[in-house]
Parts: C-alpha cells; structure tokens; sequence
C-alpha cells in the first residue's frame, strides 16, 4: 500500500533506490537554499538569506548556551547547522503525499549519529589527550574506576543507538500516521496531521542538534562542571 503514495515506486519498488532517491533529492534541496542564500548577499539580508542567518544565529545561540562560548559556538557550527539541514529537509519531505523521509531509514540516522560520535570523540581526544580523555571514563574513585571506565564506555556506545533509533521511530511512526490517515480521509482529514508532522519535523531536527552540542561540551569540557 505505501508504493502507492511514493512516486519513486513509478520507477522502482526496492528500498535501496526509494531511499537513495529521496536523499539525493534532499541534498539538492540544500544545495539550491545555500545558492539562493549566498548569491546575492547584502548587508540588510532579503529572501531566503536573511532565513538561513536566523538559522544559523538560533544554532549559534544554541551552541553558546550549552558550551558556554560562542567561539566555540562558531567553531563547531558547520558541523551541526550541516546537521540541522540534512535532518529538517529529509523529515519535512516525507510530509509530502508521494514522498518519503529518508530519516525515516536507518541508513541515514546511524550514519549522521556515527559521524557525531567519531567526531565528539575525536575533538575530545585532540583537545585534552588520549590519556587525560579516557582517564575522566574512570570517575573519581581508583577503586570504582575499572567500573565506571566499562559503564562509560557503554554509556557512549548507547549513544549511537539513542540517536540513531530517536530519530528513526519518530520519522518512521510520522510516516505510517500520515500513510494512513491519506488512505482513510486523503482531502480534509490530514490538514491537522499536516501541521502536526511539521512541527515534529523541526522538534526532531532540534533535539539532534542539541544533544550534538552536549555531546561535543562532555568531550572537550571535561575539566569543567558542564
């Protein structure tokens, strides 16, 4: 039945193709908002330029609030606004009626949480050692500390799964509810539903970015009561 609302099944019914498909159309979406935002930038912005400012001003805030600089803020800020648009776009696509989100695919959650994992990871380590990283793993006490250096070794490796599956239920569930509710009542009923999934849409893509900012101030703040 969901082939029926999908206009790549025109084409093809297999998964592999419907997924690649919807994010290859995704990523042009992007491409062509960052175009429209950059070719002709002024100084009192106009149009989807003075759109993608507010975005990025919203994410450096965000990034200042949970990292405490806004230096770092703007630091890491191509990492998770890149995030934040991958995320928005392919939630908000599957909104369409012949559409499907490609967040609403593992392939696509897994591998954006494996990115913010090898990244935090990798931050963490470049700023304050190898040693003095793996070393707060281990708590306070020496006695506790092979305990707490395993509990936090799953602790982060939960991490990928958290982001990963949040991300993934949430879309997929939104895109089964609005499978349905187009096959029951296509004309009136998912009005409502329309501005339901959008505002599900944007929560999701802030809760992503969010607990990317946390992630990455638990990594390169260790030393500090963050």
């Amino acid at each position: 039945m969901k082939d029926l609302f999908l206009f790549s099944g025109l084409i093809s019914h297999s998964h592999a193709f419907t997924y690649a498909a919807h994010f290859l159309l995704v990523s042009l979406i992007i491409i062509v908002v960052a175009k429209l935002a950059t070719k002709n930038m002024q100084l009192v912005p106009r149009g989807t330029q003075n759109i993608v400012e507010a975005y990025l001003e919203g994410v450096v805030a965000m990034g200042r609030d949970v990292l405490g600089s806004e230096q770092l803020s703007r630091k890491y800020l191509p990492l998770v606004a890149t995030i934040g648009f991958v995320v928005f776009f392919s939630n908000a696509i599957g909104i369409i009626p012949g559409f499907e989100s490609p967040t609403s695919s593992l392939n696509l959650t897994l591998t954006l949480a494996l990115v913010v994992f090898v990244y935090y990871n990798f931050e963490g380590i470049r700023k304050n050692g190898v040693i003095k990283y793996f070393a707060h793993f281990m708590g306070p006490s020496k006695v506790l500390a092979p305990l707490m250096f395993l509990v936090e070794v799953v602790s982060h490796l939960s991490r990928i799964v958290s982001l990963s599956f949040r991300l993934f239920g949430n879309i997929k569930g939104d895109d089964l509810f609005l499978m349905v509710m187009l096959a029951l009542a296509p004309v009136i009923a998912p009005f409502p539903a329309y501005a339901l999934l959008t505002l599900m849409a944007v929560l999701q893509t802030f809760i992503f970015m969010m607990l990317t900012y946390v992630y990455l101030a638990g990594a390169i703040l260790i030393s500090e009561d963050h």
